[in-house]
Protein backbone atom coordinates (compact mmCIF):
# COMPACT_ATOMS: atom_id res chain seq x y z
CA UNK A 1 0.00 0.00 0.00
CA UNK A 2 2.83 2.35 0.88
CA UNK A 3 4.66 1.47 -2.35
CA UNK A 4 1.54 2.20 -4.39
CA UNK A 5 1.06 5.59 -2.73
CA UNK A 6 4.73 6.47 -3.31
CA UNK A 7 4.47 5.49 -6.98
CA UNK A 8 1.41 7.69 -7.48
CA UNK A 9 3.18 10.62 -5.80
CA UNK A 10 6.16 10.26 -8.15
CA UNK A 11 3.89 10.16 -11.20
CA UNK A 12 2.08 13.30 -10.04
CA UNK A 13 5.37 15.13 -9.49
CA UNK A 14 6.60 14.14 -12.96
CA UNK A 15 3.37 15.40 -14.53
CA UNK A 16 3.68 18.74 -12.75
CA UNK A 17 7.31 19.10 -13.91
CA UNK A 18 6.29 18.40 -17.51
CA UNK A 19 3.64 21.10 -17.28
CA UNK A 20 6.19 23.61 -15.95
CA UNK A 21 8.59 23.00 -18.90
CA UNK A 22 5.95 22.95 -21.63
CA UNK A 23 5.57 26.16 -23.76
CA UNK A 24 2.63 28.40 -22.84
CA UNK A 25 -0.53 27.27 -24.56
CA UNK A 26 -1.73 29.46 -27.41
CA UNK A 27 1.59 31.33 -28.01
CA UNK A 28 2.46 31.06 -31.75
CA UNK A 29 6.01 30.51 -32.96
CA UNK A 30 7.77 33.70 -34.15
CA UNK A 31 7.66 34.09 -37.91
CA UNK A 32 11.01 34.10 -39.71
CA UNK A 33 12.24 35.19 -43.12
CA UNK A 34 15.14 33.85 -45.18
CA UNK A 35 17.07 35.87 -47.77
CA UNK A 36 18.54 33.10 -49.87
CA UNK A 37 22.04 32.58 -51.25
CA UNK A 38 22.45 34.20 -54.67
CA UNK A 39 20.07 37.09 -53.93
CA UNK A 40 21.15 40.22 -55.80
CA UNK A 41 20.95 43.57 -54.01
CA UNK A 42 21.32 46.94 -55.73
CA UNK A 43 23.65 49.36 -53.90
CA UNK A 44 24.82 52.96 -54.33
CA UNK A 45 28.33 54.12 -53.46
CA UNK A 46 28.41 56.57 -50.52
CA UNK A 47 32.14 57.29 -50.93
CA UNK A 48 34.45 56.98 -53.93
CA UNK A 49 37.06 54.31 -54.58
CA UNK A 50 39.91 54.52 -57.11
CA UNK A 51 43.21 52.85 -57.88
CA UNK A 52 44.86 56.27 -57.56
CA UNK A 53 43.80 57.07 -54.00
CA UNK A 54 42.61 53.83 -52.34
CA UNK A 55 44.75 51.28 -50.50
CA UNK A 56 44.13 47.69 -49.38
CA UNK A 57 42.13 47.59 -46.16
CA UNK A 58 40.27 50.84 -46.89
CA UNK A 59 36.61 50.82 -45.88
CA UNK A 60 33.85 51.31 -48.46
CA UNK A 61 30.35 52.51 -47.56
CA UNK A 62 27.19 51.86 -49.57
CA UNK A 63 23.39 51.99 -49.26
CA UNK A 64 20.71 49.70 -50.65
CA UNK A 65 18.81 51.38 -53.47
CA UNK A 66 15.88 48.97 -53.71
CA UNK A 67 14.11 46.86 -51.06
CA UNK A 68 14.47 43.08 -50.79
CA UNK A 69 11.10 41.36 -50.29
CA UNK A 70 10.47 37.85 -48.92
CA UNK A 71 6.93 36.43 -48.79
CA UNK A 72 5.39 39.87 -49.40
CA UNK A 73 7.38 41.35 -46.48
CA UNK A 74 10.14 43.95 -46.83
CA UNK A 75 13.10 42.42 -44.98
CA UNK A 76 15.88 44.71 -46.29
CA UNK A 77 14.50 48.23 -46.87
CA UNK A 78 16.01 50.75 -49.25
CA UNK A 79 18.47 52.85 -47.27
CA UNK A 80 20.01 49.95 -45.36
CA UNK A 81 23.76 50.22 -44.88
CA UNK A 82 26.43 47.99 -46.38
CA UNK A 83 30.08 48.12 -45.40
CA UNK A 84 32.86 46.68 -47.53
CA UNK A 85 36.64 46.55 -47.83
CA UNK A 86 39.10 47.21 -50.65
CA UNK A 87 41.29 44.09 -50.57
CA UNK A 88 43.60 44.63 -53.56
CA UNK A 89 44.73 47.66 -55.59
CA UNK A 90 46.88 47.83 -58.73
CA UNK A 91 47.77 51.08 -60.49
CA UNK A 92 47.72 51.11 -64.30
CA UNK A 93 51.13 50.76 -65.95
CA UNK A 94 52.87 53.24 -68.25
CA UNK A 95 53.42 50.71 -71.04
CA UNK A 96 50.81 48.07 -70.33
CA UNK A 97 48.48 46.92 -67.58
CA UNK A 98 45.11 48.25 -66.48
CA UNK A 99 44.20 49.75 -63.15
CA UNK A 100 42.19 47.33 -61.03
CA UNK A 101 40.93 46.76 -57.50
CA UNK A 102 38.93 44.13 -55.63
CA UNK A 103 35.96 45.04 -53.47
CA UNK A 104 34.53 42.72 -50.79
CA UNK A 105 31.26 43.28 -48.90
CA UNK A 106 31.38 42.47 -45.17
CA UNK A 107 28.17 43.45 -43.38
CA UNK A 108 24.63 44.73 -43.81
CA UNK A 109 22.82 46.90 -41.24
CA UNK A 110 19.07 47.51 -41.36
CA UNK A 111 17.73 51.01 -40.55
CA UNK A 112 16.80 49.81 -37.03
CA UNK A 113 20.39 48.72 -36.32
CA UNK A 114 20.03 44.93 -36.81
CA UNK A 115 23.32 43.79 -38.39
CA UNK A 116 24.43 40.66 -40.23
CA UNK A 117 28.02 39.81 -41.15
CA UNK A 118 28.71 37.93 -44.38
CA UNK A 119 31.00 37.83 -47.37
CA UNK A 120 29.73 38.93 -50.77
CA UNK A 121 31.17 40.22 -54.02
CA UNK A 122 30.33 42.60 -56.85
CA UNK A 123 28.02 40.99 -59.42
CA UNK A 124 27.32 43.98 -61.67
CA UNK A 125 28.29 47.59 -62.39
CA UNK A 126 26.39 50.73 -63.34
CA UNK A 127 25.56 50.56 -67.04
CA UNK A 128 27.01 54.05 -67.49
CA UNK A 129 30.41 53.08 -66.08
CA UNK A 130 33.36 52.60 -68.42
CA UNK A 131 35.06 50.19 -65.99
CA UNK A 132 34.96 46.45 -66.64
CA UNK A 133 34.02 43.76 -64.11
CA UNK A 134 35.71 40.37 -63.97
CA UNK A 135 32.75 38.46 -62.49
CA UNK A 136 34.83 35.35 -61.84
CA UNK A 137 37.38 37.24 -59.75
CA UNK A 138 35.14 40.10 -58.60
CA UNK A 139 37.73 42.61 -59.84
CA UNK A 140 36.90 46.09 -61.20
CA UNK A 141 39.23 47.10 -64.05
CA UNK A 142 39.76 50.39 -65.87
CA UNK A 143 38.92 50.52 -69.55
CA UNK A 144 41.56 49.57 -72.13
CA UNK A 145 43.53 52.23 -73.98
CA UNK A 146 44.55 50.50 -77.23
CA UNK A 147 42.25 52.53 -79.46
CA UNK A 148 43.16 55.76 -77.66
CA UNK A 149 46.88 55.03 -77.99
CA UNK A 150 46.57 54.29 -81.71
CA UNK A 151 44.61 57.50 -82.22
CA UNK A 152 47.22 59.52 -80.28
CA UNK A 153 50.07 58.21 -82.44
CA UNK A 154 48.05 58.78 -85.62
CA UNK A 155 47.10 62.32 -84.70
CA UNK A 156 50.65 63.34 -83.84
CA UNK A 157 51.92 61.72 -87.04
CA UNK A 158 49.36 63.66 -89.12
CA UNK A 159 50.27 66.89 -87.37
CA UNK A 160 53.97 66.23 -87.95
CA UNK A 161 53.35 65.45 -91.61
CA UNK A 162 51.50 68.74 -92.09
CA UNK A 163 54.26 70.76 -90.45
CA UNK A 164 56.92 68.85 -92.40
CA UNK A 165 55.14 69.47 -95.70
CA UNK A 166 55.02 73.21 -95.05
CA UNK A 167 58.69 73.33 -94.11
CA UNK A 168 59.64 71.05 -97.02
CA UNK A 169 57.75 73.09 -99.60
CA UNK A 170 59.75 76.13 -98.65
CA UNK A 171 62.92 74.12 -99.08
CA UNK A 172 61.77 72.57 -102.36
CA UNK A 173 61.03 69.09 -100.99
CA UNK A 174 57.44 68.93 -99.75
CA UNK A 175 57.18 65.13 -99.99
CA UNK A 176 60.38 64.49 -98.07
CA UNK A 177 59.43 67.08 -95.46
CA UNK A 178 56.04 65.43 -94.98
CA UNK A 179 57.63 62.02 -94.50
CA UNK A 180 60.17 63.29 -91.99
CA UNK A 181 57.48 65.23 -90.15
CA UNK A 182 55.18 62.20 -90.00
CA UNK A 183 57.96 60.02 -88.59
CA UNK A 184 58.85 62.63 -86.00
CA UNK A 185 55.22 63.11 -85.04
CA UNK A 186 54.65 59.37 -84.70
CA UNK A 187 57.75 59.05 -82.53
CA UNK A 188 56.55 61.89 -80.31
CA UNK A 189 53.09 60.32 -80.00
CA UNK A 190 54.57 56.92 -79.16
CA UNK A 191 56.81 58.46 -76.52
CA UNK A 192 53.80 60.17 -74.98
CA UNK A 193 51.93 56.87 -74.83
CA UNK A 194 54.88 55.02 -73.28
CA UNK A 195 55.45 57.60 -70.54
CA UNK A 196 51.79 58.12 -69.60
CA UNK A 197 49.86 55.88 -67.22
CA UNK A 198 46.60 54.41 -68.39
CA UNK A 199 43.30 55.52 -66.80
CA UNK A 200 42.63 54.63 -63.17
CA UNK A 201 39.73 52.38 -62.23
CA UNK A 202 37.15 54.48 -60.38
CA UNK A 203 33.82 53.86 -58.68
CA UNK A 204 32.65 57.40 -57.94
CA UNK A 205 30.14 58.41 -55.30
CA UNK A 206 26.63 57.71 -56.56
CA UNK A 207 27.67 54.82 -58.82
CA UNK A 208 25.35 51.82 -58.52
CA UNK A 209 26.73 48.30 -58.10
CA UNK A 210 25.04 44.95 -57.65
CA UNK A 211 25.95 42.67 -54.74
CA UNK A 212 25.28 38.91 -54.75
CA UNK A 213 24.97 37.09 -51.41
CA UNK A 214 27.21 34.06 -50.90
CA UNK A 215 25.18 32.75 -47.93
CA UNK A 216 21.70 32.90 -46.44
CA UNK A 217 20.59 35.73 -44.15
CA UNK A 218 17.92 34.89 -41.57
CA UNK A 219 15.66 37.42 -39.81
CA UNK A 220 12.97 36.96 -37.17
CA UNK A 221 9.77 39.00 -37.27
CA UNK A 222 10.84 40.96 -34.19
CA UNK A 223 14.01 42.10 -36.00
CA UNK A 224 11.99 43.69 -38.82
CA UNK A 225 10.24 46.40 -36.83
CA UNK A 226 11.20 49.69 -38.54
CA UNK A 227 8.61 51.89 -36.85
CA UNK A 228 11.25 53.72 -34.79
CA UNK A 229 13.94 53.76 -37.50
CA UNK A 230 15.19 57.23 -38.50
CA UNK A 231 13.84 58.57 -41.82
CA UNK A 232 15.93 57.72 -44.84
CA UNK A 233 18.31 60.42 -46.04
CA UNK A 234 20.22 59.05 -48.97
CA UNK A 235 23.91 59.92 -48.85
CA UNK A 236 24.68 57.99 -52.03
CA UNK A 237 23.66 60.81 -54.34
CA UNK A 238 26.61 61.97 -56.41
CA UNK A 239 28.00 62.43 -59.86
CA UNK A 240 27.92 58.73 -60.61
CA UNK A 241 30.41 56.92 -62.84
CA UNK A 242 32.93 58.75 -64.97
CA UNK A 243 32.08 58.23 -68.65
CA UNK A 244 35.50 57.44 -70.10
CA UNK A 245 39.26 57.67 -69.75
CA UNK A 246 39.19 60.71 -72.05
CA UNK A 247 37.35 62.70 -69.39
CA UNK A 248 39.80 61.49 -66.75
CA UNK A 249 42.82 62.51 -68.82
CA UNK A 250 41.32 65.94 -69.33
CA UNK A 251 41.48 66.43 -65.60
CA UNK A 252 37.88 65.80 -64.57
CA UNK A 253 37.73 65.09 -60.85
CA UNK A 254 35.34 62.72 -59.08
CA UNK A 255 33.34 63.23 -55.90
CA UNK A 256 34.91 62.31 -52.57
Amino acid sequence: MLARALSMSLLAAAAMAAQDTAPPAGKPDEKSYLVDTGTRILLAMVNSVSTKHSVPGERVYLETNFPVIVNSRIVIPAGSYVMGTVTEVQRPGKVKGRGEFHLRFDSLTLPNGVTRDFRASVAGLDGRASEDLDKKEGTIKSEGTKSTDVRTVGETAATGAGIGAIVGSRAGGAGMGAGIGAAAGAAAGLAGVLFTRGPDAILAKGTTVEMVLDRQIHYNESELDFSNAPPRRSSGDGGGPLPSSKSQRNGRSFPN
